[in-house]
């Protein structure tokens, strides 16, 4: 489906996935749990889920004549991260706005993690106090008209890279990727499931499973806390992509599953429960998962399986889409392990 799109390799190629025995035996041992693990996609960085969406948003870029990036996203944004690290590879400048999405208080939280990094890597970081929203930001239209006053070229990359013309493709291909290893490992999954935010991960996803049948095995666990809103511009992103691969099929709300149990109490924040999950995941897997986002889709994941959400033998694909440097942040809430 994606053959006739231009992409610029960021990745190591095609991600592992790995069975969480451990994991599935603590809970009773009625399905398979299986990680594909996007955490590990690639040595910018510390990789991450972006970096599939950047794939096919680059070429744009490149052929646009832009010579900076400039995109948005909360204080320990894990995207603005990844763009930092792509302008850097590309030989771009960066500009990122750092809003105050997330009601956390931890001392150094503006000054570890993922915006630690990306300052490292040469970017310029602007924090801004203004409250969370997965839409277009005045923030970031205002530093857009800023670099160009300056004499720069911007090219803009929305939140989460979602809302960008090409921001669902990567996760088309991850499908496509998925069904390539079923075939090597003679079983197909029989639910895929992944954190929902900004919504072209999921978006991309369902188109991609789409193509086989899957829309509605791809169970997104809301992460936001405006699922409404979530859940419109997951439907609205896949849609587009729909369009753009040339599905041949419609895509409709009722293809568009998100649970909304888990995102309290606000974005960015982790329940007991959240942290409960990290801790559970760490010990029993080595694998580790971060507050804001795959903590939340974890705790989900743990919880449907508890209350026999999926039928018994099934074989759920959990997407681990990166994030962990945003543990430094929450330093305290984890002082105890």
């Amino acid at each position: 489906m994606l053959a006739k799109f231009d992409r610029y390799p960021l990745t190591f190629g095609p991600t592992p996935i790995e069975k969480l025995s451990r994991l599935a035996a603590h809970l009773g041992g009625g399905v398979e749990i299986y990680a594909k693990r996007e955490d590990c996609n690639s040595g910018l960085a510390f990789g991450g889920n972006k970096l599939r969406k950047l794939e096919y948003i680059v070429p744009d870029a490149i052929k646009s004549g832009a010579d900076t990036l400039v995109s948005i996203g909360g204080v320990q944004s894990n995207h603005t991260r990844m763009v930092a690290a792509v302008a850097a590879k590309i030989g771009f400048k960066c500009r990122l706005v750092q809003e105050s999405w997330v009601p956390h208080e931890d001392a150094v939280y503006d000054r570890v993690g993922n915006i630690l990094l990306s300052r490292i890597m040469g970017a310029d970081v602007q924090l801004v106090d203004e409250g969370f929203d997965i839409g277009i930001r005045q923030s970031w239209t205002d530093a857009l008209e800023d670099v160009k006053a300056k004499g720069g070229k911007p090219y803009p990359i929305p939140a989460g890279a979602s809302v960008h013309k090409y921001g669902g493709l990567g996760y088309v291909g991850f499908a496509e990727e998925v069904r390539a290893q079923e075939k090597e490992q003679g079983f197909a999954f029989d639910y895929i499931v992944v954190c929902t935010v900004t919504g072209s991960t999921h978006a991309g996803m369902l188109v991609g499973f789409a193509a086989d049948g899957r829309e509605r095995k791809v169970i997104g666990i809301d992460a936001s806390f405006t699922p409404a809103q979530t859940k419109a511009q997951v439907l609205e992103i896949a849609q587009r992509t729909a369009e753009l691969v040339e599905l041949g099929k419609p895509i409709t709300a009722d293809d568009v599953v998100l649970v909304e149990d888990y995102a309290y109490p606000a974005y960015g924040v982790p329940s007991a429960k959240t942290k409960d999950a990290i801790r559970l995941t760490a010990k029993l897997e080595g694998m580790i998962t971060d507050p804001v986002y795959e903590g939340k889709s974890m705790q989900g994941l743990i919880d449907l399986v508890k209350k026999g959400y999926f039928p018994k033998g099934a074989k759920i694909l959990y997407a681990h889409l990166g994030g962990a440097p945003a543990l430094n942040g929450y330093a305290y809430a984890f002082r105890n392990g």
